[in-house]
């Protein structure tokens, strides 16, 4: 019950955000790709990609 309530709440804060789930999908797109462009030595590298497969995944459930 509390998984449903978070997911609700979660796509409320997007639709009053952003206006549709697609709408935060392409911020985050975006932000994939500014990640290709960081300074050599700004984070671990293991960490981008960590980083970059959360955010993969977030895109995912927001297109459905």
């Amino acid at each position: 019950m509390k998984d449903l309530e978070q997911a609700e709440h979660f796509f409320e804060w997007v639709n009053d955000t952003y206006g549709c789930p697609e709408a935060l999908a392409q911020h985050f797109d975006a932000t994939l790709e500014m990640l290709f462009y960081l300074e050599p030595h700004t984070f671990d590298p293991h960490e981008v990609r960590e980083v970059v497969a959360a955010l993969r995944g977030v895109v995912k459930v927001l297109r459905g």
